[in-house]
């Protein structure tokens, strides 16, 4: 643990703001539109930062908004994960902004925890061992042959060694063979790309990560113009005091109020930091807690075969009892004790390689793999009593090393089985990796036993190959012990026979067979063997296993639910360590935290989905191990011997923010007393300052090195910015941080639950043109990088449009390519219309044409829905909305007016675009700031209003879509046309025909207009009334059609899409958009004539296909 520092000077990054340029070398070609948008972004965010645009102070009262997001780690640079997770906060941020709300986004930095420690220690080890620079063995073309060989060859004997079981080989490749480069992880190679060559010694201290990498982080966030108001911003750890001074208040409260309780306690574990291993400290298995197995003892019996292979055991067993022992027992580690009573064998792998082992607790010795015979050296026997396993805490005694093979074929006493002897069988399907590598075997209720048996059973030549004799195996008959309605009495027989599952290698089809019988039989089976035969098997399963361990037949055991490897490359255990933990899953605590969530009233999850799964972890996440005994962070204020771990200061650190600005100021991360604006020291940071600022009732502390008047001020300041109004995160994070954040604040603030977060939006992750970002794929993208390669802007939009559900997203490059261009171009034409035109070109006043006012309408219709979709997080929809169907809408527009010859209205164009500039503004924030200066509005684009929307007006709305839908389907029909057809007629019809009249009157009859909708029987109603309406299956099928379509038109425009005649003048709109449609087709001449003029003498087969709003192009 690095000791306290609070007056260390950040180091200097000015080899790393020559990376800001506008022109990276490994640019694509053509750059000059990519490098003007990144040169206007570096003046603009000049701009921001002379006009402190993002500084928010409660001063004017106005309502607020603070939104925050999740402080990245400090080991490196930001990458585009960050970037996309955190556009959701910067986008919603900025809307707010211009909605005219005082928004609060503030932002810091994560150093706490074992992940730059244990970076910081593996570089030491590798300059204390290949020296300054260091010349790493493997970068020697020799030494690399020798070492790839060798990787080979071992790979080589573990495909033999497998492919001699009849398993099959994977791949023995390791990261030497499979990885480019020099292959092997080195931390020096890392930072390399990162660092200076020269500064890299300097990062065997820890706290110097700390120094260097949070200005960088600083830095790279204003070139992406995240809007942040940097006067908060801060680091984690002892080493800035301020911030240490408010976790310690924090876990004061939480003991205060018995949330923080000490003992034993099941955890992940690493051997070799000697500590509990959280999420944060892992390289692997994030989210992975402790499952809890059953051992059950198998004893072994004297060999009665007199096979060659079980001399070792023989010996054993003679050591045993000359020396008093107990016995020895193979161990396998189940979930399912109460199917013991169904045992017919147990299995091992052949190949497996396993050990005898001492327990000192029980005086026997247990038959295991060596992993988890290490996890059992770190568990209590009886915790009440603190008796181990061992004598020594990570450690214990092989008394001898077993093949599997070496085990085949031992007789062993099954405790609860009704076969008074089994024996030892092979399974080739066994992982090492998890269990104990001995399984037991009960082919009643699973499937893989069933089936293993079975093949044993059935190929005396399979079973001789391991040696195995058929009194082995033939004696040995399924026992029915569950009954599982619709399953019978021996459901794995039952699953086998059903899927036809003939052998192990029917791997998906297992797989199906065991979730089904595992779940149907804890959920629906009954006992129907032993002393608790007639109870259901969740009721009788917890008094079995209690049972066995009382009589000594069983022990508890733990390992993770799956691999998970620390920081410093150790594979984990679960060990039963003394512990400070967090009290979670307490019932009151709990309850309290789950009723804020599920209430739609107090707390907005933004997506179904994702308030599934805060349930869904409230109900499970229990006892949080909240200290470490090393690594970076703040020392556990009464008890100093352990520090604070990662997960447990991050959760109130929001309210933080709401001060920070009174304690560091802008430019002091790491918390320099000399540079704090209040002048306040971190000794006068007292639990009574704290409890004034942030808790009800508390009085000013008396005698404070604070003034009186910097206290209520910065306590007003809490009040004002809280509650937190939105916590913005990727998915990952639900399970502990989101959770144990929404926790700590109904703890600290449990008075007051109207402090309580108000909403958490979480997103999936970002993939790059369709893949998982990889560094081998070349698609691992930082966000600097990105930034230089499109803009700041261009990057954005392309994340903006990447998606917003908790599925994985999408950051396309051609869509950042794509956006340079569109953004280039649209901010041209702008100009040349509004600011470099002569006016006297214009048209101006009140007169408007038919176009004028759809493009007017248009822009009213895509500003309230482009603020539907940002309040509701859906920045892709919104920027279809805000941007691309505000394009198509000035695009018709403006064809519109060119190809008819009309001067385009200066006015109409001026709103559309000013309304575009802020509708894009909290996406492509620098854009907007430029042309809005281009166009000489007052102010900064980013604290502008958002733009005042007229209603929109929906029959003008359909309108419009009467003639975009007409002009294509118009396309269609000139792209049929025969050569030499040079008549042109567009045919209108006002009334529909008797039958369609018919069904409109029906739907209207159907149709609630106080709802808006119709009926949920509606389609099956349309069939009934069709058939006995519309007569004939021909004509039933055309009404149900028309019908259909109409239906989807009334989603569109509302009742009036029922109409039974035309509600708007459709020749009336075409004449006057004559012009336009001629261009647009192409053709000399055309007119627009109705479809029942005598004079036209229309033919059926085309007459029938006009109706209302419907017009046919027709061509002769």
């Amino acid at each position: 643990m690095a000791p306290a520092a609070t007056a260390v000077s950040p180091a200097a990054p000015t080899h790393e703001m020559a990376n800001l340029s506008v022109g990276s070398s490994g640019a694509p070609k053509g750059t000059a539109k990519r490098d003007a948008l990144c040169a206007a972004e570096l003046d603009v965010q000049a701009l921001w930062e002379r006009e402190k645009a993002f500084e928010c102070d409660p001063a004017d009262r106005r309502e607020k908004f603070i939104v925050t997001f999740p402080y990245p780690y400090s080991n490196g640079h930001l990458h585009l994960g960050h970037a996309f997770s955190l556009t959701k906060a910067v986008f919603r941020a900025q809307f707010e902004r211009n909605r005219g709300k005082n928004s609060l986004f503030p932002f810091a930095f994560h150093c706490t925890g074992m992940p730059i420690q244990a970076a910081a220690n593996k570089l030491k080890s590798e300059i204390e061992l290949y020296g300054t620079p260091p010349q790493f063995p493997e970068e020697d073309p020799d030494v690399r042959a020798k070492m790839e060989a060798d990787i080979a060859a071992a790979a080589k004997a573990k495909a033999d060694k497998a492919a001699a079981s009849g398993a099959k080989a994977k791949g023995g490749k390791t990261k030497l063979v499979q990885k480019t480069g020099t292959g092997i992880v080195r931390q020096w190679n890392i930072l390399k790309r990162m660092v200076p060559e020269e500064e890299i010694p300097q990062f065997a201290d820890p706290v110097h990560w700390l120094m260097y990498f949070p200005p960088i982080g600083v830095e790279h966030m204003k070139r992406f113009g995240s809007g942040v108001d940097w006067r908060r911003a801060f680091i984690t750890t002892s080493v800035n005091g301020y911030y240490d001074a408010f976790i310690r208040w924090q876990f004061n409260v939480l003991r205060e109020k018995g949330k923080v309780l000490f003992g034993k306690r099941n955890n992940v574990y690493s051997i070799v930091d000697g500590q509990v291993c959280a999420d944060h400290d892992r390289s692997e298995g994030e989210g992975v807690g402790p499952q809890e197995y059953v051992l059950i003892k198998l004893k072994v019996l004297a060999p009665t075969h007199g096979q060659e292979r079980h001399g070792k055991m023989e010996k054993l067993l003679k050591k045993v009892e000359e020396e008093g022992k107990k016995g020895v027992f193979l161990v396998p580690a189940t979930l399912r004790p109460e199917t013991m009573y169904g045992q017919t064998n147990c299995f091992v792998l052949p190949t497996g390689e396993y050990g005898a082992y001492y327990v000192d607790a029980t005086d026997e010795v247990f038959i295991m793999s060596a992993r988890s015979a290490r996890g059992l050296s770190c568990q209590a026997y009886d915790a009440a009593n603190d008796v181990y396993f061992t004598k020594e805490f990570g450690k214990i005694t092989q008394l001898e090393a077993f093949s599997g093979d070496e085990l085949l074929g031992l007789p062993l006493s099954a405790p609860n089985a009704t076969y008074e002897k089994v024996y030892t069988l092979p399974l080739l399907t066994i992982s090492m990796g998890k269990g104990t590598g001995v399984v037991t075997s009960v082919p009643s209720d699973a499937p893989d036993d069933h089936v293993a048996l079975k093949a044993l059973k059935d190929k005396p030549d399979f079973a001789a190959k391991y040696g195995i004799t058929p009194d082995m195996v033939d004696p040995f008959e399924v026992v029915p012990i569950i009954s599982i309605e619709g399953y019978g009495d021996a459901s794995a027989v039952f699953m086998c026979e059903k899927l036809g599952i003939t052998s192990f290698n029917d791997k998906a089809k297992l797989a199906q067979a065991k979730d089904e019988t595992y779940l149907k039989g804890f959920t629906s089976g009954v006992m129907t063997y032993g002393p608790h035969a007639g109870k259901k098997v969740s009721d009788a399963k917890p008094l079995i296993k209690d049972e066995m361990i009382a009589a000594g037949q069983a022990h508890l055991y733990f390992e993770p639910e799956s691999r998970v490897v620390s920081r410093t490359n150790d594979e984990c255990v679960v060990a039963s360590t003394d512990q400070w933990y967090l009290a979670y899953g307490e019932e009151s605590w709990c309850s309290a935290v789950k009723d804020h969530v599920l209430d739609g009233e107090k707390f907005n999850a933004y997506d179904t989905a994702s308030l599934e799964k805060y349930d869904a972890t409230l109900d499970w996440l229990k006892e949080w191990a909240c200290t470490r005994q090393f690594g970076l962070g703040t020392f556990l204020p009464w008890d100093t011997q352990w520090v604070i771990e990662s997960l447990s200061d991050s959760t109130i650190y929001m309210a933080y923010y709401t001060i920070a600005h009174y304690l560091q100021g802008e430019n002091n991360l790491n918390g320099d007393e000399s540079k704090s604006p209040a002048n306040i020291k971190v000794e006068d940071l007292t639990d009574g300052v704290f409890n004034y600022i942030y808790r009800k009732g508390f009085p000013l502390p008396e005698g404070s090195g604070v003034p009186s008047e910097t206290l209520t001020k910065m306590r007003d300041e809490f009040r004002y910015w809280y509650p937190m109004d939105l916590r913005v995160s990727a998915k990952d994070l639900i399970p502990n941080h989101l959770t144990m954040a929404l926790y700590n604040h109904a703890a600290i603030w449990d008075d007051e639950p109207e402090l309580w977060p108000r909403g958490y939006y979480t997103n999936g992750h970002i993939m790059v043109d369709a893949q998982k970002m990889s560094k081998s794929k070349g698609n691992f993208l930082m966000m600097l990088e990105t930034i230089n390669n499109y803009s700041a802007d261009a990057t954005r939009f392309a994340c903006a449009d990447a998606g917003d559900t908790l599925d994985d997203a999408n950051f396309e490059r051609g869509t950042a390519n794509a956006a340079i261009i569109s953004l280039t171009n649209e901010a041209a034409w702008i100009k040349e219309i509004l600011t470099e035109t002569d006016n006297s070109t214009l048209r101006t006043g009140d007169e408007m044409n038919f176009m004028d006012k759809v493009l007017q309408n248009e822009t009213n219709r895509l500003v309230k829905a482009t603020e539907d979709c940002f309040e509701a997080m859906q920045f892709r929809e919104g920027l279809q909305k805000g941007w691309f169907e505000m394009m198509i809408a000035k695009n018709q527009y403006k064809s519109w007016c060119q190809d008819g010859g009309i001067a385009i209205h200066e006015g109409v164009v001026r709103k559309w675009a000013e309304s575009l500039i802020i509708l894009i503004c909290p996406i492509c924030p620098h854009w907007s700031e430029t042309l809005w200066r281009d166009l000489g509005k007052e102010g900064l684009a980013v604290r502008a209003p958002w733009p005042v929307a007229g209603e929109e007006d929906k029959l003008l709305t359909r309108q419009a879509k009467f003639l975009r839908d007409s002009l294509k389907s118009f396309r269609t029909a000139a792209g049929k046309a025969k050569k030499g057809w040079k008549t042109a007629t567009l045919l209108v019809a006002d009334d529909y025909p008797q039958w369609k009249i018919d069904a409109l009157l029906w739907m209207q009859s159907q149709y609630d207009g106080a709802s808006g909708s119709f009926p949920e029987t509606f389609m099956k109603d349309l069939k009934g009334w069709a058939t006995g309406n519309a007569g004939g299956k021909k004509q039933v099928k055309l009404t149900m059609q028309f019908v259909s379509f109409v239906k989807r038109e009334v989603d569109d425009v509302g009742e009036m899409g029922m109409d039974i005649r035309c509600p708007f003048d459709q020749t009336a709109i075409l004449n006057e958009s004559l012009a336009y449609i001629k261009s647009q087709l192409d053709l000399k001449e055309l007119s627009v004539g109705r479809v029942d003029d005598p004079e036209l003498a229309v033919p059926e087969r085309t007459s029938q296909n006009v109706s209302p709003g419907k017009p046919v192009l027709w061509m002769r």
